[in-house]
């Protein structure tokens, strides 16, 4: 497809396609007729007979001798064009296989698994050419053909272009069928000028050493050590697992079951000693106590074999990308989504984009589609300017290798950006295109600004035409490409990324799924542009920062060893922007330094909705390949056992058998249930059924740019995904907001696992709220999103129990996912008590004796001691570690809370909530959000719970003074209860009282708290009051 050729919007259920102001013109195909070999240029040449020399006789594509002896013996045995294999010429050597070329099932491919996965793609292919065939036309099918064409042969790697057979023909069926205006996409043809340019120089080499093979010429002793040396690199794993050291792992186990061991019998003590007096309250707290025991168990025995990782990707190079041959690392798709311009800038969604377009990796093998659901313009017009300057941001990045590469993170780091750049021109080039990305945000700005304010007859575009998505809610889906391979090129004349921008069509009375739709309309319109076997997944918010990411993630997903099981890599989110102490925990590295690293030495971690590589094969619902079965054992029948399982064995024998008479009389119908079944799960669309059939990814041969732009259209039509499996069984899963841990469990349950990789430098880095309300707001949303998880068939609890494939503690992990958000009930009650106690003089334990005071000095040290043996092996720091426990608190009494009770409202009444999108945005001014005041209902719980604890202990103090020395002694308890509430409660508080360079925090609380301890003494003491030492005589007599 041509870059920048027009905005393609349309509506498959109403037959309308538009092409928007496309301007292009066509570009001749290369004519195919001549007398020179297409591989090494040389001339074909004549045969023994005289006549002009053709190896293929399916599509005579030119090449010589010399390529096509070299192809059949030491190559692939495949005509470059139409995948044909290569037949047995007159004067040719006959090579291994002529013998039986007509069976294609014969013994020398008995041990082909390659052919053999191939043979079964295109007999499921041949399933469906019945009734596949939308959007072709019918020049497109030829008579001779194995194969439908849509899907004969085998499919050409993806190299960022679209085949096309004949653009007259594309034109007039477009034009014909639906009566639109709509301009052709010119493009290559296998075999033209632009057709494998790169592979062509590999060709050549390749025959020139087949030339010195032929003469005898050897190359030096030396040069062979080296390269078996380098051979011998490349076979090595491409990763490694980095076990935990034992001493650090085997204390943390050893104490971790010791305090399980003190943990029951401190509760077996609790429920033993009861408090009659306060029995409600006893009873509270020990029904606390025990819920926390089963959270902290859920909690703490999935981090029970953690695992480093490490990758070689100098060995995945050596593998992958050998010299003088064509690259093989495998083309990644990257999905970035977007909803709200106003909450997500574009200025923020166009630095992550410029970072993917400069990302190291071969550009024709890199896909950039954003997914814009909400149709802005303003989002449009803003990729169209990132477009542009991404032509001169990409050469700057590759060519001073700089990191990160988001220009706004990149010219905001306080470095010495001159360290180890020892280029003269650096210095120059980098000011220069400093001055170009500070044009480039005005311009940004600028559209920003203009879209403040919108026309009453709604946006109209540069060339007249209004906005298709003027109407939000009711438009067609949108399709533009920016950059692309034919036309997509930089200052420098490099080919570029393509980049695609994506509107799926929304119409009312639809259900669209909010973001899980999105991301399932960018996975089919991919399968059908470029089909790419992995997918990187990102918010907009996510810029690259290690551009070797994709790399990693490779060395997981291309490993032979260990990546066929894999469905996905997921990378640690690390953010910028958020302050020095990280007051509410926005950093979660407890989260991802520590419990990810616990899963991923399981079956893998859970994904987290941004920063993780997708198998595309394992969106789609299949399951992962099954390894060799280990050979069963053959016995007498003197043992019942094995006697009873070799009648079994006997016996489907013979059934198979038997079932071999039947086999042609039912192929008619295998055939249409295959039909049906592919129907029902991926959809009507013959191109998007084909591509999922395609393991190693790749567009089909024989489409058109003009079908498969309809393909596209039709693919993220409203419509689509009616009866079928899209979001049930396939793709983003639907039934949560949380759709990332929904769709990772589904893996899961199927048998996949998950990789996760930490590389040294951060992968991405993103966003995070720093301000109170809008991170109770987003940790509400996580929630609520567990809760209905927990509420449907999905629920870890109970499902996935009859494929046995999912691994108990991973489970253990799943099921606190979805259970951690009833924790606020004990937890809120548990954070009452102390103010009650206090201020009723009662407690929730009896007094106790020495030996039960052991109980409670063992639990504490267990505790802690589980904490820093846990510090000490994951590398978080104690701050970190204790921010992560205050805001378990402090969103547990209020985000948690109110998530369960819009979860039974939603569930018990249908009473739904809506989705708001986290602001992306930030103040001019450093931290500006953090101490900004936004009122929310989220803040009344742990405002009242706060307020209470502080009456509590000030009633307490006030009650033990009133009492004598005699009460103190039980207050300590009770005061120490109380002030754990309040030092967890902290950040809260200090997030309630504004800025900093006010008056200090604690010096306001300690301020109120010692006010109203002495003005409580002193009402108290009262000495305003004169005081009479013994009887008034004077009034009362002597005998009074």
């Amino acid at each position: 497809m041509e870059a920048s050729a027009g905005l393609v919007a349309g509506s498959h259920n109403r037959n309308e396609l538009v092409v928007i102001h496309g301007h292009e013109e066509h570009k001749p195909l290369r004519n195919l007729d001549g007398q020179f070999c297409e591989i090494c240029g040389d001339q074909v040449g004549l045969t023994v007979d005289g006549d002009l020399f053709v190896a293929c006789n399916e599509c005579g594509f030119p090449v010589c001798r010399p390529c096509y002896e070299y192809e059949r013996r030491e190559g692939s045995q495949l005509c470059p064009q139409c995948k044909t294999r290569y037949k047995r010429l007159k004067g040719s050597p006959r090579v291994e296989g002529d013998e039986d070329e007509e069976d294609v099932d014969d013994i020398e491919h008995e041990f082909n698994m390659d052919d053999e996965r191939n043979k079964h793609k295109y007999q499921a292919e041949a399933m469906l050419h019945g009734k596949m065939s939308y959007g072709r036309g019918p020049e497109d099918v030829e008579e001779n053909s194995q194969f439908p064409p849509v899907i004969s042969g085998r499919s050409r790697p993806v190299s960022g272009e679209f085949p096309i057979s004949s653009h007259a023909h594309g034109d007039q069926m477009l034009s014909s069928s639906l009566h639109k205006r709509v301009h052709p996409y010119p493009v290559s043809e296998p075999g033209s000028a632009r057709w494998d340019e790169k592979k062509e120089e590999g060709w050549k080499e390749r025959m020139d050493d087949w030339k010195l093979q032929q003469g005898n010429l050897g190359l030096e002793q030396d040069d062979q050590d080296a390269d078996m040396a380098m051979l011998d690199e490349a076979r090595q794993p491409l990763s490694r697992k980095v076990p935990i050291a034992s001493s650090k792992i085997n204390p943390y186990r050893m104490v971790i079951i010791a305090r399980l061991v003190i943990l029951c019998f401190f509760l077996r003590y609790r429920i033993m000693n009861p408090v009659h007096d306060a029995f409600g309250l006893w009873l509270t707290s020990v029904t606390c106590e025990i819920w926390f025991a089963i959270s902290w168990i859920l909690d703490q025995f999935p981090k029970w074999f953690p695992i480093d990782r490490e990758t070689y990707l100098d060995r995945l190079s050596l593998r992958y990308e050998r010299e003088g041959e064509p690259n093989q690392l495998c083309p990644v798709d990257v999905f970035v989504s977007t909803v709200d311009p106003m909450k997500e800038p574009p200025l923020v969604t166009a630095n992550t984009i410029l970072s993917i377009l400069a990302m190291d990796y071969p550009v024709d093998k890199i896909s950039c589609y954003i997914s814009d659901d909400g149709a802005s313009m303003l989002t449009f017009e803003a990729l169209s300017e990132t477009a542009e300057f991404a032509r001169k941001w990409v050469p700057f990045c590759k060519k001073f290798a700089i990191e990160p590469r988001a220009p706004e993170m990149y010219f905001s780091e306080k470095i010495d950006y001159l360290k180890d750049k020892v280029q003269p021109t650096f210095v120059k080039e980098r000011r220069a295109m400093k001055r170009e990305y500070e044009e480039f945000k005005v311009r940004v700005n600028a559209l920003v600004a203009k879209a403040l304010k919108v026309p009453p007859e709604g946006w109209i575009m540069q060339d007249g035409t209004p906005w298709p998505g003027n109407n939000t809610k009711d438009h067609p889906g949108m399709i533009q490409v920016f950059l692309g391979h034919s036309g997509g090129h930089d200052t420098e004349g490099n080919e570029l990324p393509r980049l695609v921008y994506v509107s799926r069509e929304k119409r009312p009375g639809f259900q669209h799924h909010k973001k899980a739709g999105a991301m399932n309309a960018l996975v089919r319109v991919s399968a059908v542009l470029t089909n790419a076997p992995f997918m990187l997944n990102l918010d907009c918010d996510h810029y690259i920062n290690n551009s070797k990411a994709a790399r990693e993630a490779m060395c997981f997903l291309m490993d032979p060893q260990v990546g066929k099981k894999v469905c996905y890599v997921q990378f640690p989110q690390r953010f910028d922007g958020i302050d020095r102490n990280d007051r509410y925990a926005n950093r979660n590295t407890v989260f991802f330094d520590i419990n990810m690293k616990g899963l991923d030495g399981l079956q893998g971690p859970v994904y987290v909705g941004t920063g993780c590589v997708f198998r595309r094969q394992a969106l789609y619902g299949y399951n992962p390949p099954k390894g060799p079965k280990r050979p069963k054992m053959v016995s007498c029948d003197c043992c019942p056992c094995f006697g009873r399982r070799k009648k079994q064995k006997l016996a489907k024998l013979g059934a198979t058998e038997e079932g071999v008479n039947l086999q042609g009389m039912d192929d008619d119908k295998e055939l249409m249930m295959s039909q049906m079944n592919f129907e029902k799960k991926f959809g009507q669309s013959a191109i998007f059924v084909t591509s999922t059939l395609m393991e190693q990814g790749g567009v089909p041969p024989s489409s058109s740019p003009a079908a498969l732009l309809k393909e596209a259209i039709h693919v993220i039509s409203c419509g689509y995904e009616d009866k079928t499996e899209w979001g049930l069984e396939l793709g983003w899963i639907y039934g949560s907001i949380t759709e990332d841990i929904l769709t990772g469990f589904k893996m899961h349950c199927r048998g996949w696992r998950s990789i996760y990789c930490m590389p040294r430098r951060p992968a991405f880095k993103g966003t995070a709220p720093i301000n109170l309300s809008d991170r109770l707001n987003q940790v509400l949303r996580w929630a609520l999103g567990s809760i209905e998880i927990f509420f449907s068939r999905h629920c870890p609890c109970w499902y996935g129990y009859k494929e046995k494939k999912l691994k108990w503690l991973e489970r253990f992990a799943y099921a606190n996912t979805t259970i951690y958000p009833f924790t606020s009930l004990p937890l809120l009650a548990y954070c009452t008590l102390p103010a009650i106690c206090l201020l009723t003089d009662k407690f929730i334990m009896p007094p106790i004796s020495t030996f039960a005071s052991l109980y409670f000095i063992a639990l504490f040290i267990s505790i802690y001691a589980t904490g820093i043996l846990e510090l000490r092996w994951s590398g978080v720091s104690i701050e970190e570690w204790w921010r992560n426990e205050q805001f378990w608190v402090i969103g547990g009494i209020s985000a948690h809370l109110f998530a369960v009770v819009q979860g039974l409202l939603k569930v018990l009444a249908g009473i739904d909530t809506n989705f708001t999108v986290t602001s992306k945005s930030a103040d001019d001014e450093d931290f500006g959000e953090l101490y900004a005041f936004k009122w929310t209902t989220l803040l009344i719980p742990p405002t009242t719970v706060l307020i209470i604890n502080l009456v509590g202990v000030v009633a307490g103090i006030s009650d033990a003074i009133n009492n004598g020395y005699q009460s103190w002694g039980p207050l300590f308890g009770k005061l120490f209860f109380a002030f754990w509430v309040i030092v967890h409660l902290y950040p809260f508080l200090k997030g309630l009282m504004g800025r900093q360079n006010r008056t200090p925090t604690i010096v306001v609380i300690w301020s109120i708290l010692l006010a109203s301890i002495f003005s409580l003494l002193w009402v108290r003491i009262d000495p305003f009051v004169l005081k009479t030492k013994g009887p008034d005589t004077k009034n009362c007599g002597i005998n009074c």
